[in-house]
């Protein structure tokens, strides 16, 4: 019986390569990735009150902002939160940027986390977060 425990578990982990892959490639998601965008404070640089993002738009997380969600103890419903009701810094935004606009939306989560969350809505359908910012406390990240 023991001889077959290593065959049980390299089964188990092609199932689950096989299922994580089945939910990425069916457009649902384990994870923050898919998410619709909630920003009804997200107004453009100078709040006027024309949005900037897109409230139905698909929200991605970068690599790069998973890393420093995680450092940084941040969760998705955080992010989710700040870009409802935080105010856009446009000394921290690039509307202009290039191949899409970034904004920095500030604001404090119910958590009491001061956060800047730098948000690039690429199109009218999806959304990237780019990276998640403590603005009261220095973590430590090692994010490539």
């Amino acid at each position: 019986m023991q001889k077959y425990i290593p065959v049980l578990f390299l089964g188990l982990l092609l199932f689950a390569g096989w299922q994580q892959r089945w939910w990425k490639s069916s457009g649902k998601s384990a994870g923050p990735v898919g998410k619709p965008v909630i920003a009804r404070g997200a107004l453009d640089d100078k709040n006027t009150g024309n949005e900037v993002i897109n409230r139905h738009a698909q929200l991605e997380y970068t690599k790069h902002a998973i890393c420093r969600m995680g450092c940084r103890q941040v969760t998705a419903s955080e992010v989710e939160e700040i870009l409802a009701v935080g105010k856009i810094n446009p000394e921290k935004s690039n509307p202009k940027d290039h191949p899409c606009p970034t904004y920095a939306l500030e604001g404090y989560s119910t958590e009491g986390q001061h956060l800047r969350i730098i948000i690039a809505p690429c199109d009218e359908e999806h959304a990237k977060v780019i990276t998640c910012i403590d603005l009261d406390k220095d973590w430590s990240c090692n994010c490539e």
